[in-house]
């Protein structure tokens, strides 16, 4: 796992706390029953698996940060809670009709880690990557998304240094990838906005002080609360041949 990744651990509480969840619309994309075995690869608190956990009989949820999973265990009790990595999923072959990843593709998008899901998926199972963006009109000073912005963009940029998701899966034994985008919402506070801010790798994983030094930063450009941020949900889905 790549250290920036590591920083999760430090910040689960206000990940748990700010981070949206899911639409479930996202599942209605699937052709998966409700009695299906699914995975949630690289869960986290569970924001994904909660919603997953509403719809199908049997969720397993595989998050290799303790931190994280102590949570995970504690809000989505009627899920399964492995320790364990994309790399090295605990479960046997050929065990789940579905696959599922919140936010955390990107973070093992390599051929291990495909190769792991392509083997403890059924042959016509499904691998579903989502991913929560902004919409548009967001009601943030645009300051303070700039000053986001420009934070983010050293980790933007080795991101697309990387293979993209499509070359990846291409190596793969998967199908036709398709994609959608289901329209959501979040109704945060201003400090839960600002744990938002706290809870992103390329905040979290900064020494302590210049960690403080930019949340005072935000801090200032932050008007009063509460705010409806519009979320895209990004969906790629796909079927294991």
């Amino acid at each position: 796992m790549a250290e920036q990744a590591r920083s999760f651990d430090r910040v689960a509480i206000e990940y748990e706390r700010a981070r949206p969840t899911y639409p479930v619309g996202i599942l209605d994309l699937l052709a998966l029953r409700d009695d299906a075995d699914v995975l949630d690869l690289g869960a986290g608190t569970g924001k994904l698996t909660r919603v997953l956990a509403e719809r199908y009989a049997r969720v397993t949820a595989v998050e290799p940060l303790d931190g994280m999973r102590e949570i995970l265990e504690r809000v989505v009790p009627g899920a399964r809670a492995r320790a364990g990595s994309a790399e090295s999923i605990p479960l046997a072959a050929s065990s789940v009709d579905a696959v599922f990843a919140g936010q955390a593709f990107h973070w093992f998008a390599n051929d291990a880690a495909v190769a792991e899901i392509a083997r403890v998926l059924r042959p016509g199972g499904v691998l579903c990557l989502v991913w929560n963006q902004p919409g548009k009109d967001s009601p943030l000073p645009q300051a303070y998304r700039d000053y986001l912005e420009r934070l983010q963009a050293p980790s933007l940029e080795r991101f697309r240094s990387s293979p993209s998701t499509a070359e990846v899966l291409a190596r793969g034994p998967f199908g036709e990838r398709r994609e959608a985008i289901v329209e959501h919402e979040q109704v945060l506070r201003r400090d839960d906005v600002l744990s938002l801010a706290r809870s992103v790798s390329w905040i979290a994983d900064r020494p302590e002080p210049e960690r403080a030094r930019i949340m005072r930063d935000l801090d200032s450009l932050l008007p009063a609360g509460p705010f409806t941020l519009p979320l895209e949900a990004h969906v790629t889905w796909t079927v294991r041949r």
